[in-house]
């Protein structure tokens, strides 16, 4: 389906999906921690790809797991709180999505399993030791996450040839996005492009941010991905829509963005499944190196252009995995 994707994996012979038929330990129902940014609702396809992984592998939820949700809501602080509650509900493993939950997993617990993702540089945020030996109890999938905003800069020069200056979107308090600014800032500087950051840490900062991006003038709008962005990706695309700015996103949880170019997260879920069938059979933490994904989507919708008035550029349209009409 993707015709540019290619799949890398660390020890992936290690992570091997088992046959759904094989049977697991009679009585043994495991208890899931997900430690999550915004709601099962607003994360149903990433929850439903995970779910999907352990089905794969032969559990039947209710029966082999069930799954302790916790969600942020959108805001970062939340995570150490949430993070201690299902430690002390004694869950048999921990799935995280992004820096800031996987370090308040870190902190609240040395013991209880934890699997990453979601991630762009788990050894550089001090979560594990190295990729092919995390050491201590967390292992997972991280993915090339940071340089993708340089890419979706070139993309935005792509589609708006004349463009000389783009907003962008981040919330600067998460940790993992100071790095993308200095991306963004290399990739828009080379390309003649002004770079105008609109640092939101908070949803009311969200129409403010909009009204400065058009009274400076801006063209087109890059939107980072954080806990903040995720749980208000319906208020930021219809801010775009209605501010007229073409604007890229990293993930398909914006849906109706004008251009979508990222991780393929609900590939992220369903590997996780794989890692915790790995750990309930009894492997060591040790023994799962961090997998490295570098699947990535690239998405247009035409129905936005249309109404932005915008054409696409054919050489845009051949490369995209998805076009929505």
């Amino acid at each position: 389906m993707n015709r540019r994707t290619f799949l890398g994996t660390l020890a992936s012979g290690l992570l091997s999906t088992r046959p759904a038929a094989e049977a697991q330990p009679v009585g043994k129902v495991y208890r899931i921690g997900m430690l999550e940014r915004t709601s099962p609702a607003v994360n149903a396809a990433n929850l439903n790809a995970f779910r999907q992984g352990l089905r794969d592998a032969g559990y039947v939820e209710g029966k082999n797991f069930v799954i302790e949700y916790r969600s942020a809501e959108g805001r970062d602080d939340q995570f150490p709180g949430l993070a201690d509650d299902l430690v002390r509900l004694k869950v048999d493993l921990i799935v995280t999505r992004g820096t800031t939950a996987a370090l308040a997993a870190k902190n609240a617990t040395g013991t209880i399993p934890v699997v990453i993702t979601g991630l762009a540089d788990p050894v550089g945020q001090g979560i594990v030791a190295s990729l092919a030996r995390p050491g201590g109890n967390i292992t997972g999938v991280s993915a090339i996450v940071t340089e993708l905003y340089g890419k979706r800069v070139e993309l935005l020069r792509e589609l708006l040839p004349k463009a000389s200056r783009i907003a962008v979107l981040f919330n600067m308090s998460s940790p993992a996005l100071p790095p993308a600014w200095k991306e963004i800032e290399t990739a828009a500087r080379s390309l003649g492009i002004q770079p105008q950051l609109l640092d939101v840490r908070k949803p009311e900062d969200l129409r403010p941010a909009f009204d400065g991006a058009v009274r400076q003038r801006a063209d087109a709008l890059v939107v980072g991905l954080d806990t903040l962005t995720q749980a208000s990706q319906r208020v930021i695309v219809d801010l775009a829509a209605r501010h007229r700015l073409p604007a890229v996103y990293a993930s398909m949880e914006f849906a109706g963005g004008l251009v979508i170019y990222g991780v393929n997260y609900p590939d992220h879920y369903r590997r996780a499944a794989t890692f915790a069938d790995r750990i309930f059979k009894g492997t060591q933490l040790g023994d799962l190196p961090v997998e490295w994904l570098t699947k990535f989507e690239l998405v247009i919708n035409l129905k936005t252009a249309k109404a932005l008035g915008l054409t696409i550029p054919p050489s845009l349209l051949q490369r995209a995995d998805q076009v929505i009409e």
